[in-house]
């Protein structure tokens, strides 16, 4: 048994700071201005940029005297070919400052492009081990300004950027304190543009968010790190966390079917923007297990899903997609670590009371959800057999930085159960 004095004492929570609320947009040329940004590394999702939705963000940077560079070149959960032209045009271009304006693809993509301008190497040396080398920034990197243009990712409050690794068939990440964006823009008009299927994803993902970092681990029974640079980005849960991770359950269980339903209700779109970042303050600290880290090998494995709601051609799994279909059953299998927080996570979302021995609860709660908003049906629906099972579990396994928040650590059998329950969940 682990010593008490052994295990970890202490949490940290970060936040970005955060501008919400509708036309707040406009603030972004004195928010850079506030930065002290004068040349910008401008990212903008090509649909955002095609629509005229950044129009009015880049005439603002502009009129406070900006100098622009401005990068459409962005994939929808990208690649590591795509991160290294972004990166290639960021490091010609010199810029003291980044801007990034879409969804959690383009803020990745100008997360990466800072770090590797900032501090230089190949994309790979910083990729969390044991896929990349773990390399971490040595000091700050220059000030990112996201604004989110999807009620859904989290990414502007978030030290994560995700990316896809096709020749290792997998997706991965990169994750440090220091690719926080220094400052967020959350303005719900953004968001009217939004197809249905993309706030769909998005929103599942924000719920997953926010329930696996309020069913994390307890941060107090971490080890004790050697010294505080060894302390990892995700803690485990912690009572602050809760607090926004439970928030954004009851926002996303009373505004997400509104927000996929009308693209004219900024109410609802509005607060699921807000509930993504809430959700990503939260798992920031605490973090995300099981649900994400059999997401990856779903969404990297395989490519031959094309979702008919997405704007584009690309064949890929969107990433919320990719998390909620296995949330049902990872559920089911952590309930006995912590049954009445389970309950709690279940009533957050729906408003309605459960027996404490619900096991059932959350589940229901997510599978219900999902019907109600179009998600796929299953880990089947997005293209894989029981054949591919294997490869995902050695997938999901590559993923130990989130598997080591799990409430129950979960082995491969484990792991074979979950994805075996998660191919038709209805």
């Amino acid at each position: 048994m682990t010593d008490a004095k052994s295990r970890e004492s202490m949490f940290t929570i970060e936040a970005t700071p955060v501008k919400f609320g509708a036309g707040a947009a406009q603030d972004a040329g004195w928010e850079m201005a506030r930065l002290g940004g004068r040349r910008l590394f401008v990212v903008v999702d090509p649909e955002v940029q095609r629509l005229g939705v950044a129009d009015p963000v880049l005439a603002s940077l502009r009129a406070a005297g900006m100098d622009l560079i401005v990068y459409s070149e962005v994939d929808t959960e990208p690649s590591l070919d795509a991160l290294k032209r972004a990166v290639a045009a960021a490091q010609e271009a010199q810029p003291d400052a980044f801007v990034a304006l879409g969804g959690g693809s383009t803020i990745d993509t100008a997360k990466i492009s800072n770090l590797l301008v900032t501090h230089g190497g190949e994309i790979m040396d910083y990729v969390n081990p044991p896929v990349g080398g773990g390399r971490k920034p040595p000091s700050p990197l220059r000030p990112l300004l996201a604004i989110p243009t999807t009620a859904g990712s989290g990414a502007e409050a978030t030290t994560v950027a995700i990316l896809d690794l096709p020749d290792l068939k997998i997706k991965t990440g990169i994750s440090h304190r220091y690719m926080r964006p220094a400052q967020a823009i959350v303005d719900p008009e953004l968001s009217r543009t939004a197809p249905a299927a993309v706030i769909a994803s998005a929103g599942l993902d924000v719920v997953c968010h926010a329930a696996e970092s309020f069913l994390s681990r307890p941060y107090t029974t971490r080890d004790r790190p050697a010294t505080p640079d060894d302390r990892p980005p995700y803690q485990g849960s912690n009572p602050v966390a809760d607090l926004w991770s439970a928030q954004a359950l009851r926002y996303g269980g009373q505004y997400l079917r509104r927000a996929v339903q009308d693209a004219g209700d900024l109410e609802a779109r509005g607060f699921m923007m807000l509930s993504a970042t809430m959700a990503g303050v939260g798992f920031g600290s605490a973090g995300v297990h099981i649900p994400h880290a059999c997401a990856y090998p779903i969404a990297g494995l395989r490519h031959e899903y094309r979702d008919p709601g997405y704007p584009g051609s690309k064949v890929f799994v969107p990433h919320g997609f990719s998390v909620i279909v296995t949330s049902p059953a990872a559920f089911r299998f952590t309930f006995s670590a912590d049954p009445a927080k389970h309950i709690r996570a279940a009533e957050f979302l729906t408003g309605e009371q459960y027996a404490p021995d619900d096991q059932e609860a959350l589940p229901s709660a997510l599978l219900q959800l999902m019907k109600d908003v179009g998600a796929p049906s299953g880990v089947a629906a997005l293209g894989y057999r029981e054949a591919d099972i294997p490869e995902l579990i050695d997938g999901a396994f590559k993923q130990q930085r989130l598997l080591a928040v799990a409430p129950r650590t979960p082995t491969h059998d484990d792991l074979q159960h979950i994805f075996r329950e998660s191919m038709h969940n209805w």
